[in-house]
């Protein structure tokens, strides 16, 4: 368990899943199985590793599945290892951007940190080494930010994709963040490291996204609130993803299919078997 006092954290779950159609017609993206299990109970594991005892999950119209998930019923708890976490819901019936999900959580947080780890990302660490969230609690707590973001980097053609921040002081993976950019071209990216689906903030966030306007898309973009941190001369610092560390976003079928085939080989039970299967196939 983490020595951070972070004890709550909000999994942004209320994207239609669009790109992953037709699969995603009537169940949640978040619901998709990656192995054995759905990705959001990945990212609660994650989070309870982590030490945080409420999870508040944004959702949206028709993503009844994601509740039901978690609310196990006794036949089935026993063989099931939930972690011992609470969790909570909320509603963003209008799609209406990243921050607006955020913005939903303020009651829930009481004036405390938080995290947010977006329900269609994974983050995995290799055995034996601290979390990547665990480091992200440490260097929050160290640096005293009022935002700490997880860092990947990516090729320069995949930037579009992403809010991608622009760098200042640089230590190993440790990354002063000191403007960001949401969605930018290749040609004017300000570097190709991205926003990897992990935050921490401390409470003053809510002002920052009370005080912005739509942005990229028609929607209230995080970015532009972390942004306006920036402008208040906040400290925000970026952590980089780690030799150990993956990431595995499920917002398309090629990253997708890509964390499905890695968690079955790395199965436990019929990893090898169906490693050699692959094997046969490509034959």
């Amino acid at each position: 368990m983490s020595g951070s006092h972070v004890r709550k954290a909000v999994v942004p779950a209320a994207g239609k899943g669009t790109r992953l159609l037709p699969a995603t017609l009537s169940q949640p993206k978040e619901m998709l199985p990656v192995g054995r299990k759905p990705t959001i109970q990945y990212v609660v594991e994650e989070l309870a590793e982590a030490g945080i005892d409420n999870i508040l999950i944004v959702t949206g119209r028709g993503k009844r599945a994601l509740e039901d998930h978690f609310d196990v019923d006794e036949e089935n708890v026993a063989s099931i290892d939930f972690p011992k976490v609470n969790v909570f819901y909320v509603r963003q019936s209008i799609p209406l951007g990243l921050a607006d999900a955020v913005s939903r959580a303020k009651e829930f947080v009481q004036g405390e940190p938080f995290i947010v780890a977006l329900g269609d990302s994974i983050i995995d660490s290799k055995v034996g080494s601290a979390s990547f969230l665990h480091r992200m609690l440490e260097l929050h707590d160290t640096k005293k930010c009022q935002a700490t973001i997880a860092l990947e980097t990516v090729k320069a053609e995949e930037v579009h994709r992403y809010g991608v921040v622009k760098p200042g002081m640089q230590q190993g993976d440790v990354v002063e963040v000191v403007d960001l950019v949401e969605k930018p071209r290749s040609e004017t990216a300000p570097s190709r490291l991205a926003i990897a689906a992990r935050y921490v903030f401390e409470p003053v966030i809510f002002d920052m996204i009370a005080s912005i306007a739509k942005g990229v898309g028609g929607e209230y973009q995080l970015t532009d609130a972390i942004k306006a941190l920036l402008r208040a001369d906040a400290s925000v610092w970026g952590l980089a993803l780690g030799e150990g560390d993956r990431r595995f976003d499920i917002g398309n079928f090629l990253s997708y299919w890509d964390a499905f085939f890695q968690m079955c080989i790395e199965d436990p039970e019929i990893g090898a078997v169906f490693a050699e299967r692959a094997k046969n196939h490509l034959k």
